[in-house]
């Protein structure tokens, strides 16, 4: 059986365990320089996948996609070092502050630029935003069916993909036809480590953007291994409508984020008597924790 194209949506994500006083901007974004930058855990699950399949089935190409400013590269490289064959680096100032509707916008008109494909993979949400929107919204935007909640992709098939998806209240298996977009849940199996190989093989790996102000001796690199060169789009490669990019084209505005940190300022023990929990049901009701 022939292999499949596979686009992997990933994001490089602020550590939100570090959360602190600078990281928010005054217009509302989130100012990612003060902040760590990881692989969103997610996206690496959705990687994983991705992987497994080509493992299953020889000529299967795995491309990263990812949006961001000129350092998400690092993701790409990230994903390359694991197995993908190549990425795209989707970055314009255009695109700041782009929520969940002006990112999936971009990344939709992004992959009508790239052809074919046969399954898009991405995480569930980012750590970020927590939204879980953008890969459904892509899916919407390009007009293809959508698996959601996927812990593994079981079986490909007669143009049909077979699914296991975790739920709340369960699991269950479904099918769908490709084209679609299958988005993964934290409980799929952890991405496989870097592979050392791979590591010597894309360790100078870059976009034509870190080529510019690099002063590495490895230029000559490029042209013999085009492997080497990771594609970088801007607004100008993909057909856009202006409006809908960015803080315009963006109806989700976040007036603040806070670091709450909870401590416990005092401890007070009771029993299961109906007394202590008629006891505990007015103190919460009159310090209206609920009610």
């Amino acid at each position: 059986m022939k292999g499949f194209k596979i686009i992997v949506l990933a994001k490089q994500v602020p550590d939100t365990r570090n959360v602190g006083k600078d990281a928010m901007k005054a217009d509302g974004t989130v100012n990612r320089a003060a902040l760590p930058a990881i692989f969103n855990p997610e996206d690496l699950n959705a990687l994983e996948q991705a992987l497994r399949i080509k493992d299953r089935f020889p000529g299967t190409t795995i491309t990263v996609l990812t949006m961001g400013p000129g350092r998400a590269a690092e993701i790409i490289r990230e994903g390359l070092f694991r197995g993908a064959d190549d990425g795209i680096l989707l970055t314009d100032r255009a695109f700041a502050g782009s929520d969940t509707l002006a990112t999936s916008y971009a990344i939709g008109q992004t992959i009508k630029n790239y052809g074919k494909y046969d399954i898009i993979i991405a995480g569930r949400q980012a750590i970020d935003g927590d939204t879980a929107q953008v890969g459904p919204q892509v899916a919407e935007k390009l007009g293809i069916p959508q698996i959601t909640y996927a812990e593994d992709i079981l079986n490909i098939e007669n143009g049909k993909v077979t699914v296991k998806r975790r739920l709340e209240r369960g699991v269950e298996v479904v099918k769908c036809p490709m084209p679609l977009v299958v988005t993964v849940n934290s409980s799929a199996p952890d991405c496989r480590a870097r592979n050392a190989k791979l590591i010597m093989k894309y360790k100078h790996a870059k976009t034509i953007t870190e080529l510019q102000v690099s002063n590495e001796d490895y230029l000559h690199l490029y042209a013999d291994r085009p492997y080497l060169n990771i594609k970088e789009w801007t607004v100008q490669d993909i057909k856009v409508d202006m409006s809908e990019l960015g803080l315009n084209g963006s109806p989700t505005k976040v007036k603040k984020v806070d670091n709450v940190v909870l401590q416990a300022k005092e401890a007070k023990i009771i029993t299961s008597s109906d007394e202590d929990m008629d006891q505990l049901m007015r103190e919460l009701i009159e310090n209206h924790t609920i009610g």
